[in-house]
């Protein structure tokens, strides 16, 4: 169903929970994995359940938040400051996961939140964390095919 925006809800609020993985991955230098594991299943699903809501809030009071319910202490993995290049925003690398997870969960008939945990445990994350790569900026069908066939086409 499409509401007000122009996409679905649910893409709108896909899109919202990646970008907030990528907001506390940042904030935390974390691998986004890690990020996912630490939040859990429960977590990610009241996440991507209320993004609307949360969205309509400050992301760095969000990710605040959920960072102390989580205990998710601060890492060393710190792919903005390596970046020799542009860096992508937050909500650039979320629409980049939503695309995927979209994909993977229409194609595999899996649940959107199942979907996601599989695509931020697979060997595309790192890839698409690589900011000094181009993997983040491919076109999506490429990304979805080599997630798919496990390795970089």
């Amino acid at each position: 169903m499409i509401g007000a925006g122009r996409e679905d809800k649910a893409d709108n609020d896909l899109f919202y929970t990646c970008s907030l993985i990528e907001y506390i991955a940042r904030k935390t230098k974390n691998l986004r994995s890690d990020v996912v594991a630490k939040l859990g299943r429960d977590r990610l699903d009241r996440i991507y359940n209320l993004a609307d809501v949360y969205h309509c809030d400050n992301i760095d009071r969000v990710s605040d938040d959920f960072i102390k319910e989580a205990n998710i202490e601060d890492g060393d993995f710190d792919n903005v400051s390596e970046c020799m290049y542009a860096i992508p925003s937050y909500w650039d690398i979320g629409k980049v996961y939503k695309r995927l997870i979209k994909k993977v969960a229409t194609d595999k008939d899996e649940n959107t939140i199942d979907a996601l945990i599989d695509v931020y445990n697979s060997f595309i994350s790192p890839k698409i964390d690589d900011y000094n790569s181009s993997v983040y900026y491919e076109n999506p069908s490429y990304i979805y095919e080599s997630y798919k066939n496990g390795e970089l086409l």
